[in-house]
């Protein structure tokens, strides 16, 4: 397995040098004017300057090739260019949005699928019973309501009617103690920082602004990964090797552990990682709804204000995600089934 992992890290600068061309050839759509907003960072450099000259004076006028080896330049030296929208360099933007997105994506990934997989067994263990009914409703309802229109209920409700659950991050007497002198950032994500710079009123302000987004997310990913562990689970019960060890007397909890569950993760294991790939890459919608200010927000924002340095460069952010989380679900593969060799 090490060989298999070694042989895919080399090839991952092979496979990002790909998304780069690919995003680059989507950019060379936009015209030398278009481009060149991605330079200008206040109104003032317009004033005595025109557009020809700012083409002129940032190349934008050069060669395809040329101005794809001089963009990369700049990527792998850390330079994605100025963001009008988030009104800093792309490479910051990305850099103070993301832990809020991966702390989201934390709250929310081990209770979908921790949750997901086992409302899944359930039904497929009581297949054509009333539990098995009740978590397909459940399933069907989930997967069909909008993920904002559930949001927003979950808005309404919890925070408009009870006062529960806040939009946002945090509370403006939470947030001044975190940008306060004494409070150091660590990670970025809030319940963890406040955990180690022990302020547990901020880390339970924190949570009480999780609550709601990460419900919003689990019930629309529960519904998708119940129906994949359901129809995964009844195709291998039909299986040879499960009538045998039914056969020699195995208990049934033994037969569903060793021999069912197990050769039915396989497909889960392959949505779970397209799952935190979604979610990494931003919760446009879940972000936007609650005002949570991750990467979605960011990238919804920027696409909103044309703002194209901001959108390619948090594309190639996702693009590098992708690239990871593959590679993660490939060695999963070879953990959950032993049969699956990845030499």
């Amino acid at each position: 397995m090490l060989t298999y992992i070694a042989r895919r890290l080399l090839f991952l600068p092979l496979v990002l040098l790909g998304v780069t061309v690919f995003i680059f050839v989507a950019m060379s759509f936009l015209s030398p004017y278009q481009l060149v907003s991605s330079y200008i960072k206040s109104p003032e450099e317009l004033k005595n300057q025109s557009l020809d000259d700012l083409v002129k004076k940032y190349r934008l006028d050069d060669p395809a090739y040329v101005k794809y080896f001089r963009w990369l330049g700049n990527v792998l030296r850390g330079n994605l260019g100025y963001s009008r929208s988030a009104n800093m360099y792309v490479a910051e933007a990305i850099k103070a949005r993301f832990p809020a997105t991966l702390e989201l994506t934390l709250f929310a990934i081990i209770p979908v699928v921790l949750g997901g997989i086992w409302l899944g067994s359930l039904a497929a263990m009581h297949h054509n019973k009333p539990i098995d009914h009740v978590t397909r409703v459940f399933a069907i309802i989930g997967w069909s309501l909008p993920s904002f229109v559930f949001g927003i209920v979950l808005l309404m409700y919890f925070y408009g009617v009870l006062g529960w659950f806040p939009p946002g991050r945090l509370s403006t007497w939470a947030d001044q103690i975190v940008l306060s002198s004494s409070f150091v950032r660590y990670t970025g994500m809030n319940t963890v920082d406040a955990i180690l710079n022990g302020e547990w009123r901020v880390f339970w302000d924190a949570v009480r602004h999780l609550v709601a987004p990460t419900i919003s997310l689990s019930y629309l990913w529960w519904a998708f990964i119940l129906r994949i562990t359901r129809s995964s689970m009844l195709d291998v019960f039909n299986k040879d090797y499960v009538r045998t060890a039914r056969a020699k007397g195995l208990a049934e909890n033994l037969v569903i552990r060793r021999h069912v569950r197990r050769n039915a993760l396989i497909p889960v294991a392959t949505v779970a990682g397209l799952m935190v790939l979604g979610m990494l890459g931003g919760l446009t919608i879940t972000e936007t709804v609650f005002d949570y200010k991750g990467l979605g927000l960011l990238t919804a924002t920027a696409a909103q204000q044309l703002d194209y340095t901001c959108v390619v460069g948090t594309t190639l952010f996702y693009g590098l995600i992708l690239v990871v989380i593959n590679l993660v679900v490939d060695i999963m593969y070879a953990i959950i089934d032993p049969r699956v060799r990845l030499e």
